[in-house]
């Protein structure tokens, strides 16, 4: 079977379906450029030559329709979801007013078309449900992450030192970056924030001696990022289900996080982290000092993520779940 996924670059969907390119037999990816969202009928122009040798579409339900090819079924995935009104305060003005409009009618309008509907959580899935008023099945198949790739370091926790803490991700307000100048402000002298940007963020933060700006990070260098630092922070607002979470649980690190979105499904209050109430910085600041002078608790909840990332959310049982799912779809056409 061929498989053809038109995916903008620089996002983690973008890396999920590279992820599928690499395992699957026939799978592959047609990358384009986010910029040409900004006109989404110039889309329809893109990846052509490929939709048409496909015997089947994988793409984002944003710009589905933009690649729906007359007789090739889709299947669309739900990486995450802005279109409710909490999520409004996160956004700008013009992505608002995208949001209410044009957006929302493109996803609706995939929908429809969809042979089959995935998402990456059950919150991600509920939300498609009641926001778009969306009453049909929707399969969850979570994100996985390659557990020989992101490994724990060895000799973790041996000392008490400096504790490094790895903030990872845009630097936007989504993520949660305004936070980090007000959690800084309450952690233990011993204690750095190492802060990348992301890959398609130009923004930065203030100078301080506990912030570290380490700028953008390579997706093949964050296994050794992991292995260099003693904890993640994930004060973030909403995510689908993120991939610098599972992977940082793989490397064996403790997480904190926002109790919100999919993070719950995650990271298990107390054993593998701690949730922390949206912009809360002191709280936050309050479990990493926590962690901080326990080393032992941070092995603890280390080995409790890396087992249930064994567990649950192996590259390979992703993996198996998209081929059953490709299947299922191309076998009832």
């Amino acid at each position: 079977m061929k498989i053809v996924s038109p995916m903008p670059t620089g996002n983690g969907a973008y890396i999920v379906h590279k992820l599928l390119e690499s395992d699957i037999d026939g799978y592959q990816v047609c990358k384009f450029s986010p910029r040409w969202t900004l006109v989404p009928p110039l889309l329809y122009g893109l990846c052509r030559g490929s939709l048409g040798k496909a015997d089947l579409i994988h793409v984002a339900p944003d710009h589905a329709s933009f690649f729906h090819n007359k007789g090739k079924p889709q299947v669309i995935t739900f990486h995450n979801l802005m279109l409710d009104d909490y999520m409004q305060q996160y956004s700008s003005f013009l992505q608002r007013i995208h949001y209410r409009t044009d957006l929302r009618w493109f996803i609706k309008a995939s929908l429809e078309r969809a042979s089959r509907v995935t998402s990456v959580s059950r919150f991600t899935a509920d939300l498609v449900q009641k926001e778009l008023g969306y009453d049909g099945e929707i399969h969850v198949i979570t994100n996985g992450v390659d557990a020989e790739l992101f490994t724990p370091a060895r000799g973790r926790g041996a000392s008490v030192g400096e504790v490094r803490v790895l903030f990872a991700g845009n630097l936007t307000r989504r993520k949660g970056a305004d936070l980090l100048p007000g959690i800084a402000r309450y952690l233990n002298s011993n204690i750095r924030i190492l802060c990348t940007s992301g890959l398609r963020s130009k923004t930065k933060l203030a100078e301080s001696s506990v912030l570290q700006q380490l700028g953008p990070v390579l997706y093949k260098d964050m296994p050794d990022l992991y292995r260099s630092v003693d904890l993640l922070l994930m004060p973030t607002v909403r995510e689908g289900f993120p991939l610098v979470v599972i992977e940082a649980m793989a490397s064996g690190l403790p997480v904190i996080a926002t109790n919100c979105s999919s993070l719950p499904e995650l990271v298990d209050e107390g054993k593998g982290g701690f949730l922390c109430s949206q912009v809360d910085t002191r709280t936050f600041a309050e479990k990493i000092n926590l962690l901080a002078v326990s080393t032992e608790m941070r092995r603890e909840m280390g080995e409790y993520n890396r087992d249930k990332v064994e567990r649950l959310f192996r590259l390979d049982t992703m993996m198996q779940a998209y081929r059953d799912t490709f299947s299922e779809v191309l076998d009832s056409q």
